[in-house]
């Protein structure tokens, strides 16, 4: 009902408008600085995704994207990559929780390729295949969204023995792939060594090409932040795990594994103790 639009009843307008403002807040600030950087000569060389987004002209050689269209692109790659990995490390937490040794293996291996004098490094993860693997069973095991993005076929085509017209949508279910009982043993159970034949050391990403299950898709159409998030993740579930050790709250047995009904969710938020696993400095 457009004559609606400004009233906001449930409170969401007011919450998405504060949560951007809180977004907007840290990193306006560092895009108008690097802009400045690039109009004051400062800087000459491209080295991640914000100096593209300054650095991109047209045809003329006029900048293609005003300070405000940067601002949205990079408050957009914001909203899109919270939620994937910080859900899949709070779900392989929850699930090495209630299963210890998987988290003496983890921290194992993070103390023999890392060691204790210093914090995980972005050059350390691709060896750190058994917490690659963990992330890649959460993935598995706890997508966050039911289903992929839509995709349109382009033409009339067969997949799997089934006829695809031109035009249709193509939805697929995460959960269905990631729980498909045909392809996977134990469907239902939190089991990193399944992936870890997959875990080269010059491999970083986490996608699955033959589709066995869904974390970031794959083709022409696939997620471009593939790489990215799969980076992100291990490397926020490598630091907790170097730097806490992480127990079962006492009066607690387990940790309670229910998921939301709605989203891929815990339905409760993890709740557990982190005891620093180094000396604190003096």
């Amino acid at each position: 009902m457009p004559w609606m639009k400004h009233s906001d009843f449930d409170g969401y307008g007011n919450n998405l408008t504060e949560a951007i403002a809180c977004v907007r807040k840290h990193q306006d600030p560092e895009i108008e600085k690097r802009i400045k950087m690039w109009e004051s000569g400062v800087k000459k060389e491209e080295e991640d995704l914000l100096d593209v987004l300054i650095r991109l002209k047209d045809s003329n050689g006029r900048p293609l994207l005003a300070t405000e269209e940067i601002r949205a692109q990079i408050t957009e790659l914001m909203f899109a990559t919270v939620d994937n990995p910080s859900n899949a490390v709070e779900w392989a937490l929850a699930e090495m929780l209630n299963q210890p040794e998987m988290l003496q293996k983890a921290t194992e291996e993070l103390d023999a390729v890392v060691g204790k004098d210093r914090l995980v490094q972005e050059s350390d993860l691709p060896r750190l295949k058994y917490v690659k693997a963990c992330v890649k069973e959460s993935f598995r095991l706890h997508p966050l969204a039911p289903f992929n993005v839509p995709h349109v076929s382009t033409q009339d085509t067969v997949v799997g023995g089934y006829l695809i017209p031109k035009g249709s949508h193509v939805i697929l279910s995460r959960p269905g792939l990631g729980r498909n009982p045909r392809i996977w043993e134990d469907p239902l159970k939190y089991k990193p060594e399944r992936h870890m034949k997959d875990m080269e050391d010059a491999r970083m990403d986490l996608n699955d090409p033959e589709l066995t299950m869904f974390s970031f898709s794959t083709g022409r159409r696939g997620c471009p932040g593939v790489l990215l998030g799969s980076t992100l993740t291990v490397m926020l579930l490598a630091r907790l795990l170097q730097c806490f050790s992480w127990k079962i709250p006492s009066g607690h047995s387990q940790i309670d594994l229910a998921e939301c009904e709605d989203a891929g969710f815990l339905s409760k938020p993890l709740v557990a103790v982190a005891e620093p696993r180094f000396p604190q400095p003096n």
